[in-house]
């Protein structure tokens, strides 16, 4: 890990994660779902060693720190992408986010265009807005989320509790063990507590609504790859009229994973973004 970098106008001190590559090749800035870290891309990254690979921590996430505002809007998020690309030096890398980050990135594009030289997201959070300021009404995300148990006896109790039911007994293992490894922190009574912790992560769900993601959809001109999973009530639905709104969109269907999908298949989704770069 690197950083912290304090990039961000609020105030929020963001962890840098270097995953390793060829400082040749093209870099590529993974970023995570609502509720995870960086370390979870560390599988897909070590199977794209030719390129060089970095990811952050969102704000209240991982090792990042909470925005001195309390401003939990996913346009922090934005931010949170560019303070890091401005930290790292990045010229026109290549972004590759799940979810939240999907979405993150698709914003930070539409803030400074030319940022990118591509996007791969699967499936990127991106629906009709609420009111900038608002705060929508729970949903089943944000409350499930809320009742999160934060707290367990050690690492290992940790991650025997989430390999044993879904979604993450589908994870590969390495991809668990940088959620474990990232998104918990040890407490004095050697205890371990999620860093991201579930009234933010609640917060988070609840406040996408309110991003405006689809609001300059049309304005992203580099090319956009958007992967989505079995077709299934979600975010999956989400995906087919982001790809047909940006200017240079392209839609991807794996129907043999879920809404984890880059964490699910590692070795699938390397070679998927991989593609989106357009390697030989």
């Amino acid at each position: 890990m690197i950083g912290p970098t304090t990039g961000s106008p609020v105030g929020v001190t963001l962890a840098l994660h270097d995953l390793g590559g060829d400082p040749t090749g093209t870099p590529i800035l993974f970023c995570h779902a609502t509720g995870f870290c960086a370390p979870v891309w560390g599988p897909v990254a070590r199977l794209l060693a030719d390129h060089r690979c970095w990811a952050l921590d969102f704000r209240c996430h991982g090792r990042s720190s909470r925005p001195t505002d309390d401003d939990l809007s996913w346009s922090g998020t934005a931010d949170d992408v560019l303070a890091a690309i401005d930290r790292l030096e990045l010229v026109r890398p290549f972004g590759a986010g799940h979810s939240m980050g999907g979405a993150a990135l698709l914003l930070a594009e539409q803030r400074r265009p030319g940022t990118f030289a591509g996007l791969w997201c699967f499936e990127p959070i991106v629906i009709p807005h609420e009111p900038e300021g608002s705060v929508p009404d729970a949903n089943p995300l944000a409350e499930g989320a809320a009742r999160r148990r934060e707290v367990f006896p050690s690492f290992d109790a940790a991650r025997a509790n989430f390999a044993s039911k879904p979604p993450m007994s589908a994870f590969d293992a390495a991809a668990l063990d940088g959620y474990i490894e990232g998104g918990f922190e040890q407490l004095e009574d050697g205890t371990v507590r999620l860093r991201c912790r579930a009234a933010d992560e609640s917060r988070f769900y609840r406040m996408g609504a309110t991003a405006a993601a689809d609001e300059h959809l049309a304005e992203v001109a580099c090319p956009v790859t958007v992967v989505r999973g079995r077709v299934e009530p979600g975010p999956a639905l989400l995906a087919p009229a982001v790809a047909a709104t940006v200017a240079d969109g392209r839609l991807l269907e794996d129907p043999g994973v879920g809404h984890f999908g880059p964490m699910e298949d590692p070795t699938g989704t390397a070679r998927s973004i991989r593609d989106a770069i357009g390697d030989p």
